[in-house]
């Protein structure tokens, strides 16, 4: 009888990915609902360690595989261990990370399994009578949200990106099991051979890690409009992301948009600038602690999320409101 709700959580560099802690305090919720365990998978070389991280942050139970053909990310041989672990206790529910590791594995283990995947989650609940895990998403382009259930076969399989879910608080009394599992991989499970890893190091932080964004969208009239933004920004300590329309006119790189086809974020502070406030980018950003917003149009929909709006021209504005906040600044400094 399928029971628990498994997590795999990502490792790169024997570092856990935070995708996979967020990952964790959902199921927490899931498996409340449930009556059941959490249970988190973890693989790599020497990354038992790292469970003790897990069980504190929800997990009542980590199995760990360890060999030296998991230190890094390759195809067959992960969803092979994951393979045999879904067989052998037969969860309710798995999820994955959304990253280009979960993205190529999951669906994989779904075919295998001969499951179903949801992909791309944004809301994951316990149907209240059925108990079957209701999975929604975007559809159509994100004009619909739409909420899937797999009935028939088990586990319940879904994909989250990174910044959709709520992590839990450490509990630092929390205690759970670890389960070592072996599991013999052959040359045949290496398919792939990892030549040489090429990493790239940036000065901009992931807007999903920012604590303050400042974006911008269409309303900015071009790549130019970004400038104020800039500079408020480094007043603020703070990192510039965008809406979907600023990314498809080339004012702005990908990895900086905010949206159900870009990121998912939680900052403290969000400065929307400039956006109208569409569906699909409120999906991205709308848990934010504190929005302000600004636009020129008073029944802009970014109004309606916004804990603070200002009616007027950003381009005008945003140079008025760094000012400020650097008099300020400098007015402090010299107080202290």
């Amino acid at each position: 009888m399928s029971r628990d709700v498994f997590v795999f959580v990502e490792q790169r560099d024997n570092t856990i990915q935070k995708v996979g802690i967020e990952l964790l305090g959902k199921a927490r919720e899931l498996a409340d609902a449930l009556s059941q365990d959490v249970v988190a998978i973890l693989l790599g070389s020497d990354v038992k360690s790292k469970a003790d991280v897990l069980i504190k942050h929800g997990a009542d139970k980590v199995i760990v595989v360890e060999d030296d053909c998991l230190k890094e990310y390759v195809t067959e041989p992960y969803a092979k261990a994951i393979f045999s672990i879904i067989k052998k206790y037969e969860p309710e529910i798995v999820i994955y990370g959304a990253s280009s590791i979960g993205r190529d594995l999951a669906p994989r283990l779904a075919a295998r399994i001969h499951t179903g995947l949801t992909a791309d989650c944004t809301g994951l609940e316990i149907d209240e009578e059925t108990k079957n895990l209701m999975m929604t998403r975007p559809a159509f382009g994100g004009n619909l949200m739409a909420t899937i259930i797999c009935e028939d076969f088990r586990p319940q399989m879904a994909t989250v990106r990174a910044g959709v879910m709520q992590a839990l608080t450490t509990d630092a009394d929390r205690k759970g099991e670890v389960i070592i599992e072996d599991i013999e991989f052959t040359d045949a499970d290496m398919n792939v051979t990892v030549k040489e890893i090429l990493k790239i190091e940036s000065k901009k932080k992931d807007i999903t890690e920012a604590n303050i964004l400042v974006s911008g969208g269409r309303g900015l009239g071009g790549p130019e409009g970004f400038q104020p933004l800039e500079k408020l920004a480094n007043v603020l300590g703070a990192e510039i992301s965008s809406s979907r329309a600023a990314v498809d006119a080339g004012w702005v790189e990908k990895d900086r948009q905010v949206g159900q086809t870009g990121k998912t974020v939680r900052p403290e502070l969000y400065f929307a600038m400039g956006i109208s406030g569409a569906i699909q980018h409120l999906a991205g950003m709308e848990d934010s602690d504190l929005i302000i917003a600004v636009n020129k149009n008073a029944d802009a929909p970014i109004f309606e999320v916004s804990d603070l709006g200002i009616v007027g021209d950003v381009n005008a504005i945003v140079p008025k409101l760094a000012a400020a906040i650097k008099r300020e600044q400098d007015l402090k400094a010299e107080i202290n």
